[in-house]
């Protein structure tokens, strides 16, 4: 059984998510014990080392965030569960971490128990925490780094390194300036979401591109090309927003 904490300052929720952890998943969890604040978490941490937190992050004396800085290790995997602003969400995005929107939908906690089970065994929880609290230090439109997630694992890439984003089917290419491409288990929507808006924009339904690096467009064929020669077809729908977007970046 998977030893998991749940640490909710709502009464409510901490019994909801336990009873459908109970009701979907039986005889997965050993729920060890549910605590209402950070402080609390912390020492039912130290006492059970749980493998799996359920974490809040609105909490009325110190939010969810603030759980890692009591701890110099952190040796368990995390899934949020909050209903947190938008830019909380795309720091922890960013950061390959995984998230629960209250209410908690059945599906949406099948999928992060699933992710966390196929996890490799080796930990990652150390730097995917310490990038999170990096993301959520720096101004929305400069991340320096995102964590992509991988079949392995995950791979840091500073998002100027991103050339360009390939869909592919349900996962996603990352091209680099460095000409090496990372697959990414994710869509190529939700790589477009945790990328800076600024900087990127949506092309075509297979491809969302670093405006930095465009080097001309071709209006009869529809066509961009990048800096290092490779063109990328636009189209029809999305060239307008393309063409004010190069405009606004430049």
């Amino acid at each position: 059984m998977i030893k998991a904490l749940i640490i909710d300052d709502e009464i409510n929720a901490q019994s909801l998510l336990e009873k459908t952890l109970e009701k979907y998943f039986p005889n997965k969890f050993n729920i060890v014990e549910k605590c209402n604040s950070v402080d609390s978490g912390v020492l039912a941490i130290k006492k059970y080392e749980p493998e799996l937190v359920f974490l809040d992050i609105q909490m009325p004396e110190k939010n969810g965030f603030e759980l890692f800085r009591y701890f110099e290790v952190i040796n368990f995997e995390v899934i949020f569960t909050t209903a947190y602003n938008q830019f909380a969400i795309k720091a922890i995005k960013r950061s390959a971490l995984d998230y629960l929107l209250k209410p908690i939908n059945k599906l949406d906690l099948a999928d992060a128990i699933k992710r966390f089970e196929n996890r490799n065994k080796q930990s990652f929880a150390q730097k995917k925490l310490a990038l999170l609290l990096e993301n959520l230090n720096v101004n929305d439109q400069n991340v320096s780094k995102i964590a992509f997630p991988t079949v392995e694992g995950f791979e840091l890439i500073h998002s100027n390194q991103v050339l360009y984003c390939k869909a592919e089917n349900n996962y996603c290419c990352i091209k680099k300036i460095d000409d090496l491409t990372v697959l990414v288990t994710k869509t190529l929507k939700h790589v477009e979401e945790i990328l800076p808006l600024a900087s990127f924009k949506r092309i075509h339904k297979s491809y969302v591109i670093n405006l930095n690096y465009v080097v001309r467009y071709n209006k009869v064929n529809k066509e961009v090309e990048l800096t290092n020669g490779e063109k990328l077809p636009v189209s029809f729908r999305k060239e307008e927003d393309f063409i004010n977007a190069i405009l606004q970046n430049h």
